[in-house]
């Protein structure tokens, strides 16, 4: 009998191409565009049946291993492990680390099933037959990734034309097809046999492993060894930097999936979307009469086919067709939809210029592993934030050689620390942190504390924190 999948899912990437709600610091998959959750913990969702899998592998990075331990909190679901990248080395230096990590605890015929974190899929029957057809077809030692039936010619994915089809209710891979021009996408939808590569794979760890160490043995050993030099650091594995870092910059695709025989296609009608543009966000969304998505504070005129976000104030559009207006809050981007993809291109040129280049790096919401907080207004030697702890959560014990703090709470009750004195902060009360005095903030409540923090001083940088002590082993 095949036993349960071990699902792993890969939440790193750069926040480019859904500018500017994403940022570096605080990319697609970790922020809520439609419904309740965030693209990641949709996906956190999609795995978290206990009779078909074990408890999630996340591969992330050390910026974002809070956010995603958070989220995974948030909805009360274990994981298996948060395995941190210590660089970008794309997928295939990731899936062997996986593999080499699930091969040592589970076995080499443990079934992974690989997926990103920032796709949005309808979970439905078509999704979880195609998930079987794929769990029998890796277990028989096939390499196996989900073809989705092209619904348009796009150019924005890459294609697979299907072979002959497996005792399994697979088929055989006949070819990869990179992101093709419009005419050859086209082409490819009317003859059929074409299905859109969803970057889900699904394979044995030991089947991988193997494929690895003969189409791309350098990957393979930098991998192994990563997880065999791996460290434990509260609730992450730290994979070992030199290892790590020691593996060529390749995709599965490339490393593996186009090279070798053992490739297999389960093709697919589940609705699936790479949410790799505003056009994608579009598409998903509820339109109205004429076409219009808008999602947060906004009033429509006499304008079709558009998406209008607004997470910062009231976005009043009148008179456009077919255009993207979002706005975060601190920045606005205004295009064609059928010009979303090239939304990355902005980026670059944004973060070139010394004057833009935070835009694209920092969001005005920072994530912490207490909670986090949002930066309101700068101004000359002050500057105003509001601060949300989490239900049971701490700062760190800190001071400050450079400000002095004043916090007003507004919702929640806060356990506030200054020097050797203990003090509850209820709602509308304020307390305030002299220049270089020891202070912490604590939420002792059950549900999330926000403070207004009015900072003042001649430097106001996030450096000038000396944590003294800190449950999270920040230093």
């Amino acid at each position: 009998m095949v036993g349960k999948i071990i699902p792993v899912i890969m939440a790193g990437g750069k926040g480019t191409r859904m500018w500017p709600l994403s940022r570096s610091s605080a990319p697609k998959q970790f922020i809520q565009f439609v419904g309740d959750q965030t693209l990641f913990q949709s996906t956190l969702a999609r795995v978290a049946d206990e009779t078909l899998y074990e408890p999630a592998i996340v591969i992330t990075n050390e910026d974002f291993r809070f956010l995603a331990a958070e989220q995974a909190r948030e909805l009360g679901l274990p994981l298996t492990a948060i395995m941190l990248e210590p660089s970008a080395r794309n997928t295939a230096p990731a899936v062997a680390a996986a593999a080499a990590f699930v091969a040592e605890k589970f076995g080499d015929d443990a079934i992974l099933q690989v997926l990103a974190s920032d796709h949005e899929i309808e979970a439905g029957k078509a999704y979880f037959d195609a998930i079987q057809t794929a769990r029998k077809t890796a277990a028989s030692g096939k390499l196996v990734t989900f073809g989705i039936t092209p619904t348009e010619p796009s150019t924005g994915y890459g294609y697979i034309e299907i072979g002959d089809q497996l005792s399994t209710g697979a088929n055989t891979v006949k070819r990869f097809v990179e992101k093709p021009a419009l005419p050859e996408a086209e082409k490819m939808l009317t003859s059929g046999g074409f299905v859109w590569n969803s970057g889900i794979f699904m394979f044995k760890a030991g089947t991988v492993l193997s494929e690895l160490n003969r189409f791309a043995p350098a990957v393979a050993e930098a991998a192994s060894a990563a997880v065999a030099k791996a460290s434990g650091d509260l609730d992450f594995l730290r994979l070992d930097e030199a290892s790590f870092s020691a593996s060529p910059n390749i995709s599965v695709d490339y490393a593996i999936m186009e090279k070798t025989a053992n490739a297999a296609v389960v093709p697919a009608s589940f609705t699936w979307s790479d949410m790799g543009s505003w056009d994608a966000v579009w598409k998903l969304g509820e339109q109205d009469a004429d076409g219009n998505v808008a999602l947060g504070n906004a009033t429509l005129i006499n304008t079709k086919n558009s998406l209008v976000l607004s997470r910062h104030g009231h976005m009043a559009v009148q008179g456009l067709d077919g255009i993207a207006v979002i706005a975060s809050e601190d920045a606005v981007y205004v295009g064609r939809l059928d010009d979303s993809q090239n939304v990355g291109n902005i980026v670059k040129q944004l973060a070139a210029a010394k004057a833009t280049a935070a835009l694209t790096e920092t969001h005005p919401t920072s994530y912490r592993p207490w909670g986090g907080y949002t930066s309101i207004l700068n101004g000359d030697r002050f500057q105003v934030k509001r601060l949300f702890v989490t239900p049971g959560k701490k700062l760190s014990l800190q001071k400050h050689h450079h400000r002095s703090e004043h916090w007003i709470c507004v919702k929640g009750t806060a356990e506030v620390t200054i020097g050797d004195t203990v003090q509850t902060v209820r709602e509308n009360e304020s307390v305030y942190i002299p220049q270089g005095e020891v202070h912490r903030l604590a939420n002792p409540g059950k549900i999330m504390l926000e403070m207004i923090e009015v900072q003042t001083g001649s430097y106001l940088g996030e450096d000038d924190i000396i944590r003294i002590v800190d449950e999270f082993g920040r230093g």
